[in-house]
């Protein structure tokens, strides 16, 4: 079973400490069993919210050592400097390989104790100027709702921090549990239009070890070419319908869609780091027309490609400027 811990700090918003809790407790697998334990931890065994009430912890900094996950809610700022004992144990556990995420305004815990330097990071839209100006060995990242270094993540506002803990979920079990945990949040797995232009492009998970991974890379390195169903049920030497089934299985969505998906997140990267015009990128990301990528862009980005190279074409610091 999969241990998360969450660290309460005094003076904790509830709602950054409360939304993952409920998020991992709530995931189940298609058995009905819980993969995630959830354990509340603090550095003394009371700890102050930062509306009016206190908690009881019953886990200590220990519970940091035998953790998978470790999760660091936003606190008030009138908390003042993380105590040492906090940072110490979150370096350990970083040293130990412990994937570690924040919250909101967790960020700035994780900088303190120098696990966000020289990463990609992000806080809520209010607090990246004072992270940035903090911590310049951050490179802050104000305008996407969470980054994933890979052990290291870090989440805008409580909202947001759903988000990446969905993406946490998707990226140990899959789509298909992910979103179960979702439709029990009562949120989109990966939300589309609004604010999904500003969600950090990856590539489409899928669980770790999936017999589907040497057939999704083959689709990655070739999005540019024409790609049907035939073909990749041929690649992975399984009949079309068997691979259509296996597919959802472990991706929790068809075929077509995660190859739509990828070219569109091909797209996004072309358009932020490259002045090709749209038709180039329609043809490098594998659209039969700039008719058609121009449409499917805007479903599934919620702007248009010319809007969207607008607002995030550039280095990190133009597009903060932007915001």
């Amino acid at each position: 079973m999969h241990t998360v811990a969450i660290m309460a700090l005094d003076q904790v918003v509830p709602f950054d400490m409360a939304a993952p809790m409920q998020v991992f407790d709530w995931t189940r697998l298609p058995d009905g069993r819980r993969p995630y334990r959830i354990r509340l931890c603090a550095a003394a065994p009371e700890v102050r919210a930062d509306c009016g009430f206190s908690l009881r912890v019953e886990h200590g900094l220990e519970a940091l050592a035998d953790a998978d996950t470790v999760i660091v809610p936003g606190c008030s700022p009138e908390a003042g400097p993380t105590p040492a004992p906090v940072l110490e144990a979150l370096r350990r556990a970083a040293a130990a390989g412990t994937r570690i995420a924040s919250v909101c305004a967790g960020a700035f815990v994780l900088a303190e104790a120098g696990l966000l330097d020289g990463l990609r990071a992000t806080t809520h839209w209010v607090a990246a100027k004072e992270l940035a100006r903090r911590f310049p060995e951050v490179r802050v990242e104000p305008d996407v709702l969470y980054v994933d270094n890979g052990r290291i993540l870090t989440s805008a506002g409580a909202a947001a921090g759903l988000d990446m803990c969905l993406h946490m979920i998707r990226r140990d079990f899959g789509s298909a549990v992910a979103a179960d945990a979702a439709r029990m949040s009562v949120m989109p797995l990966e939300r589309e239009g609004g604010q999904a232009q500003f969600i950090v492009h990856d590539h489409p998970p899928v669980p770790r070890g999936s017999t589907l991974e040497p057939v999704l890379e083959w689709m990655e390195d070739n999005l540019s070419r024409e790609i049907t169903l035939g073909a990749m049920a041929a690649r992975s030497g399984m009949s079309e319908r068997t691979f259509s089934r296996r597919f959802r299985e472990q991706t929790g969505t068809t075929p077509l869609q995660w190859l739509l998906r990828a070219r569109v997140r091909r797209a996004q990267y072309l358009l932020e780091s490259s002045d090709h015009p749209i038709e180039r990128i329609a043809r490098q990301a594998g659209f039969g027309s700039p008719t058609a990528f121009r449409e499917r862009f805007r479903k599934v980005v919620g702007t248009g490609p010319q809007a969207y190279r607008a607002a995030f074409h550039g280095s990190p610091d133009a597009r903060a400027a932007r915001v």
